[in-house]
This record gives structure tokens, C-alpha cells and sequence, in this order.
């Protein structure tokens, strides 16, 4: 080798040694770093965040080429909103091994959001998150500011935004179907720029459910499937509660041979004043826990808000009995359609709620 030509070829290689040595791994980013905002009811450890309610999200700041985050399923029937720059760009459906997975490539330089939101409900199993992962000038940023204004909803399917994008007539509950994300809770939520939870159960009552669970028994807490996990309320005190139950109270009070109507009322059907002192129940408990939020008493609007319908009498007796200025009712007319809201439908409940919120 020519003698000359030694050094040039020495730092060359040198060069790619460093290059190699300094190859970009990227960015990973653990469950517990503080950057990251959680919204919902969400378990949390040291190194795995578990996502339940319908509306949990994770959300990140970032610079970057790309962002990944790796998760598993508990059933493999849930999905989620990749919701890139505040824009709902695909649909993840996880499976039931932890893998990694790309949720957004080839961005552009400068500052993006990256938020992870479950649009599916509870009984549809628990999802693990387990961080994300940044790559090619990969740079976590802070977390937005504090939202000022914190808004939680307690409600049925209608709240859980089932069958929202199905438009075929079948009104199936098939989960891909649901969407919270055009619920009318998250659209006033995102409409009023709010921190949003969501505490819904399609089939759920106050009185009586298609299933062995009431309202009453779940709203407190974590897992809410399991009677041993408390949700401690201390940890989020929201200035709006909505609650739109009784829908499904409203069909199985006239179902005498259904399991669960026997499970609570044997053979007897509730009368008026049960009906009234149930509600008047709940609310009066949710009042104990936020001694200073406004409580919104909402029907509608499947046929519980049909003509004719005892059930908004009921409703305001109960409130008017609670003699509490902060606790007010709203009903939004039926939508003379069979089945559950769908997306236009639901955005109609969402402006008569955000109009309600703004005028009062």
C-alpha cells in the first residue's frame, strides 16, 4: 500500500467507526415519565400503564421521523384512534401479544402530538401500554398545559358511543362499531377544550341492567368489573359531572321475565317514588364526592325522551328534591330513529350539551 495513502484511508475508517458507534437507537420512553398525560381512569405501575374506560388516552409531545408504542391486548378486541397533531389519522386494533407497534412515520421536522385513545368499552378487556418509542432526531417535549376546565360523564352505551359508525341498519355491538371518540361526551369534551373521563357501560342502569351490574355498584371504581378496586376520588375532581342514565332502567322495569328484573325486584315492579328515590340516590352520592361541581341530570336521546315518557318527571322530581341550584337537568328530544345515535345524531346531543354548559 502506498505509504502516502495510509493516513487518508486510516481516518476514513475512523470516521465510519464513529458514525457506526454513534448509530441514532432512538428514544424510548417509559410508562411513568412525567411528559406523558394520562386522561381517564388508567391502573398505573412502575412499568406498565392499563387502559379500561372508555376514552383513556396517552398523549406525548415530540420531535422525530416517527413514534411507535409497543402494547397488548388482553382479548384482542379493542381498538383505538391514533389521533396524530389532533387528527384521527388510522385505527389500531392490538393483539393479544406485546408487540410494537409504528404509529406514525415520515413526519416532518418541528414539534407533533401523538395520543392513543380507547374508543372501545370495558368489557371489551384491558389493554397494557408500555411506552413509546422515537426515532431520527427523536426529542421528547413537555406535556401541554393543565386543561382548565375537567368534565366526567356517568352513562350507558349512548355515553360509550356504541354502534356510533355502524349504518347498516343492524345496530350491531360488534366493538369495531364503537367509537367514543364521536360520543357527545368526548365531542363537548374536545369542543370545551376539557380533561375528559368517561365512566359508561352500554346495558348499565341505576335501578337494573342487562347484566349483573348497576351504576350504583360500578361508578366507584378502578377495574370496574372487580368489586375489590376502589377508585379513590380524591385523585380527580372534575368542575362538570354529566349523567345520562336510566335508558336502560326505562325498557327492563317492563320486563317482569327478564333475569335481572327478577335479581332485583323479585315480582314486583318498582313503583314511582322507588324509580324517583333510585336517581335521587345517585346523584346525591356523586354530590358527596365533588361537593363543588356543577351536576348535569341529561336524558336523551333514544326513546327515554319519546312524548309521553314518564321518565323526565322522574328525573325532576328527583332534583328538585336534592333543592341543589348546581344540580340542573337537560333533555334532548328523541331522535325518532331506531337504534343507538349515530355519529350526526350524537353530535346533535353534544351541541345541545355544550350550548346547556355555555349559557349556564
Amino acid at each position: 500500500m502506498n505509504s502516502k495513502l495510509f493516513p487518508f484511508i486510516a481516518n476514513i475508517v475512523i470516521v465510519v467507526l464513529l458514525m457506526l458507534g454513534c448509530k441514532d437507537d432512538g428514544l424510548t420512553i417509559p410508562v411513568t415519565d412525567q411528559n406523558i398525560t394520562y386522561m381517564g381512569r388508567i391502573e398505573m405501575n412502575d412499568s406498565v400503564a392499563t387502559l379500561i374506560w372508555p376514552g383513556t388516552s396517552v398523549k406525548i409531545n415530540f420531535e422525530g421521523e416517527s413514534v411507535s408504542a409497543t402494547l397488548k391486548d388482553e382479548k384482542g378486541e379493542n381498538y383505538y384512534n391514533i389521533v396524530l397533531d389532533e387528527d384521527s389519522i388510522i385505527v389500531l386494533h392490538p393483539d393479544t401479544d406485546k408487540k410494537q407497534y409504528l404509529l406514525a412515520s415520515n413526519l416532518t421536522e418541528g414539534k407533533h402530538s401523538i395520543e392513543i385513545f380507547k374508543r372501545t368499552e370495558w368489557n371489551n378487556g384491558k389493554t397494557n401500554f408500555y411506552g413509546f418509542k422515537l426515532e431520527g432526531n427523536a426529542k421528547l417535549l413537555p406535556a401541554d398545559t393543565r386543561k382548565d376546565v375537567k368534565i366526567e360523564f356517568y352513562g350507558n352505551s349512548i355515553t360509550s358511543g356504541c354502534a356510533v359508525e355502524d349504518y347498516s341498519g343492524n345496530d350491531s355491538p360488534d366493538s369495531i362499531f364503537t367509537n367514543n371518540w364521536n360520543s357527545y361526551a368526548a365531542v363537548t369534551a374536545r369542543s370545551l377544550d376539557a380533561d375528559y373521563r368517561c365512566i359508561s357501560k352500554g346495558g348499565i342502569g341505576i335501578m337494573v341492567s342487562w347484566f349483573p351490574l348497576i351504576m350504583p355498584e360500578m361508578y366507584n371504581r378502578l377495574i370496574p368489573n372487580d368489586p375489590g378496586s376502589s377508585w379513590d376520588f380524591s385523585k380527580y375532581t372534575p368542575d362538570i359531572v354529566v349523567i345520562n342514565l336510566f335508558q336502560n332502567d326505562s325498557w327492563l322495569v317492563n320486563m317482569p321475565d327478564h333475569n335481572e328484573f327478577k335479581h332485583r325486584f323479585g315480582t314486583t315492579a318498582p313503583d314511582d317514588e322507588f324509580i324517583i328515590n333510585s336517581y335521587r340516590r345517585f346523584v346525591s352520592a356523586l354530590r358527596g364526592h365533588y361537593p363543588n361541581a356543577r351536576i348535569i341530570c341529561m336524558l336523551g336521546n333514544m326513546d327515554i325522551t319519546a312524548k309521553d315518557s314518564p321518565w323526565l318527571g322522574y328525573v325532576e322530581q328527583a332534583v328538585a328534591q336534592l333543592n341543589d341550584k348546581r344540580i340542573q337537568t337537560l333533555f334532548v328530544p328523541y331522535k325518532e330513529t331506531p337504534g343507538h345515535p349515530r355519529i350526526e345524531e350524537q353530535q346533535i346531543m353534544a351541541d345541545n350539551l355544550i350550548e346547556f354548559i355555555k349559557k349556564n
